[in-house]
């Protein structure tokens, strides 16, 4: 295979690197406590009243918190802190209340729930790996790349391109890969085939791609759709609940997505009482291991979009919906009529939400992503493995940042758009993207040295606080999982429908 002009990191080199050089186009927010963390995103992405931010109370601690040289405990802080603190708020103006709940969200409990999946039990047994045998790091003739192999269509996909058949060993693999040159198999892989597989970049190679200056630095994007044509209005639906202790009670939210960012909002909005029907397909594969705990809160459907019927059920749900979620590639869902121009005529209320992995602009909109690749292909596994020091070439972070962090900012957009369409109305759009919360991430700056490695880590729920934990009945048997790490003053946060079989419940609000 022909290589690329372009070369990755054969090994990890001095400079930018370590993450203490940021771009001009990154904004330099290392000096923000959670606190302003939470005011930065409110303010500036969210649109928010600041008189608001006084309802927050949450104590400032910006040592690490999980072993990594990234802020990760304070961006788990700050990112649940501000959904909350949006939850608060539409409580608020619901029940007429001169001032907000306030809010508290301790640093720890925030962290440890931003590796949920990985920490329950299901009748006393952790969760398998959701990774395959032929994913990971591999050399190429340049350099490194990423292969993801959680869905076996992208398996299958890079098999295809890799011309291997379907019981291929890893070693087979690694073998054919180091005749690509990195680049060129990535956009192979991402650009031109359905598999989804990413060149180790360092952050300066990262810094030169058209793509990270089309990122911003918003982490969450929020507009009002009026300038969509719309062919009739109707009246909004007025949104009611009979409790006066949860703050999105009447709240209808449809949404189609997998993996864990977008499912992480449905569930923030979920702790919140939301009514959360997640649409999954009977024709695409599922990943049980992590949907145990990312359906919490949720009642679950399967409607196949292929099938005139289901399309109809779910045209009519998305007609009397509050909230749509989606984490398909941008434009993806525009061919089955689901684009946002389709669904603002259908309801002209609607908010779309939207999580990618690069956003809607640039050259890589397009691309599909996971948290791992963005991490592989941003320069953070560079920047994390040579401030470790410990003689590994690279290095993930303890959890999902990205991901997690992704799907509390969706959630708190859509609360945004929900405050917003009650003072202005319209239909509203959020986006949010794995590379946006990577790009912040990296905007408030890395620990000095090996410094953010001195604290412990947790690994299973031998390692978390009693505290932390909640025990209830699932339609799998005893589940023992995260607690929500937020708590709203006179509020019940948490969650009430449990995690049951696809597919388990009817195709209609409550």
């Amino acid at each position: 295979m022909c290589t690329s002009t372009y070369k990755t990191a054969k090994q990890p080199s001095s400079g930018n690197t370590t993450g203490d050089y940021l771009p001009p186009f990154i904004t330099d927010r290392r000096h923000l406590s959670a606190r302003e963390i939470v005011q930065d995103i409110w303010v500036n992405s969210l649109k928010l009243p600041s008189e608001s931010l006084v309802a927050l109370d949450i104590l400032d601690h910006d040592g690490p918190v999980l072993p990594s040289s990234y802020r990760i405990g304070i961006f788990a802080q700050s990112t649940i802190a501000t959904s909350a603190l949006a939850a608060s708020l539409l409580y608020c103006r619901r029940n007429q209340l001169s001032s907000l709940a306030r809010v508290s969200v301790p640093i720890k409990h925030a962290a440890i729930e931003f590796k949920s999946e990985r920490l329950y039990t299901l009748n006393n047994q952790p969760p398998l790996s959701s990774w395959g045998a032929i994913g990971g790091l591999h050399k190429t003739a340049d350099g490194f790349i990423r292969v993801h192999d959680v869905f076996p269509n992208h398996v299958s996909s890079m098999l295809n391109i890799l011309r291997l058949p379907s019981d291929t060993t890893r070693e087979q693999v690694a073998t054919k890969i180091a005749n690509w040159a990195s680049v060129d198999l990535e956009d192979k892989a991402t650009a031109h085939d359905r598999a989804a597989a990413y060149a180790l970049r360092s952050y300066a190679q990262w810094d030169e791609l058209p793509q990270s200056k089309e990122i911003g630095n918003k982490p969450v994007l929020l507009e009002r759709l009026q300038e969509l044509p719309i062919s009739k209005t109707t009246p909004r639906r007025q949104i009611s609940g009979t409790s006066s202790k949860t703050c999105l009670e009447g709240v209808r939210v449809l949404e189609m997505s997998r993996v864990i960012a977008a499912p992480v909002a449905g569930k923030a909005l979920a702790a919140h009482n939301a009514d959360v029907l997640w649409v999954t397909s009977p024709n695409l594969p599922d990943l049980p291991d992590l949907d145990r705990d990312l359906a919490r809160g949720k009642r679950t459907i399967q409607l196949d979009i292929h099938n005139e019927v289901d399309k109809q059920r779910l045209m009519d749900l998305l007609r009397t919906c509050d909230v749509f979620i989606q984490s398909f590639r941008p434009g993806s869902l525009a061919a089955y009529g689901l684009g946002p121009e389709e669904l603002v005529r259908l309801n002209p209320n609607i908010i779309c939400a939207n999580l990618s992995a690069f956003g809607p602009k640039g050259p890589w909109s397009g691309r599909r992503g996971f948290d791992s690749l963005v991490q592989t292909c941003s320069g953070m596994n560079l920047s994390e493995a040579e401030h470790a020091n410990t003689g590994e070439f690279t290095r993930a972070t303890p959890c999902q940042a990205l991901d997690h962090a992704s799907g509390y900012l969706l959630a708190s957009g859509i609360m945004a758009a929900l405050y917003h369409r009650d003072m202005e109305g319209g239909a509203w759009k959020v986006d949010v993207s794995l590379a946006r919360a990577m790009q912040y991430l990296r905007s408030l700056g890395q620990y000095p040295g090996t410094t953010g490695f001195d604290c412990r880590d947790y690994k299973s729920q031998d390692d978390l606080p009693g505290e932390y934990l909640e025990t209830r009945e699932t339609g799998f048997g005893l589940m023992t999982a995260v607690k929500h790490s937020a708590t709203i003053q006179g509020c019940d946060v948490g969650w009430r429908e449990m995690p049951k079989p696809l597919g388990s419940d009817m195709t209609e609000w409550k």
